[in-house]
């Protein structure tokens, strides 16, 4: 991918650029035990994509969880809090190729399925919050991945046109996401996405095992 073919990065978090993706099944059967139920396989492919709105009102609806969904979510903000902050990494490269694209004159966002308040603690505890020209949450537009809205929302926020920006992704909402934003889209390996590898490669218009290629 050269300079010219793009106006605009946009990125994914979770998966993407940190190495985050591990902790949510750990968070989701802490969660599940914690209420008296048993996480059920598959449970991570059903929500991923989902806006943390969204993944509440799903675990309200097909667990039987009785809390408020302010609750529920406050719950897993703290559950996730002290690993944001002590446990995840940015993925190799990721830090070296933002300094790279704001050399290029290349604009940056993050467009993530997360909330806020966990957004804020992963950019503060990686230092990324400098990189990034537009931060925006799913939750801010009411639907989450695979609808385009967060990424015509950050390219708004950026001024560039859709067909101008580039999408980094890890998962296939996100990938759909971003094709349906009318992107381009470049896949990033992640283990947890390890055993739908050949289906997300073949609907990226780009892939990459990590972002140390790039540079």
């Amino acid at each position: 991918m050269k300079k010219e073919t793009f106006r605009a990065a946009i990125f994914d978090l979770d998966g993407t650029i940190v190495d985050s993706m591990w902790m949510w099944r750990d968070i989701d059967i802490e969660y599940l035990k914690r209420h008296g139920l048993s996480y059920i396989n598959g449970l991570q492919e059903k929500i991923e994509g989902m806006s943390f709105h969204e993944t509440a009102v799903y675990f309200q609806k097909n667990f039987g969880i009785t809390e408020s969904l302010e609750q529920i979510q406050k719950e897993w903000n703290d559950m996730a809090m002290e690993y944001y902050r002590t446990k995840v990494p940015v993925k190799p490269g990721v830090t070296a190729y933002l300094t790279k694209l704001r050399e290029q004159g290349i604009k940056t966002g993050i467009a993530t399925s997360n909330s806020w308040e966990l957004l804020d603690t992963v950019l503060d505890a990686t230092g990324l919050r400098p990189y990034m020209d537009s931060i925006h949450s799913a939750c801010e537009v009411g639907r989450g991945k695979p609808a385009p809205d967060i990424y015509l929302l950050v390219a708004d926020d950026l001024g560039v046109a859709p067909s101008e920006c580039m999408v980094f992704e890890d998962i296939l909402p996100g990938i759909a996401a971003g094709h349906n934003a009318g992107m381009r889209v470049c896949s990033v390996y992640d283990e947890y996405s390890a055993d739908r590898m050949d289906e997300i490669i073949k609907v990226s218009d780009h892939h990459i095992r990590s972002f140390t290629e790039l540079l």
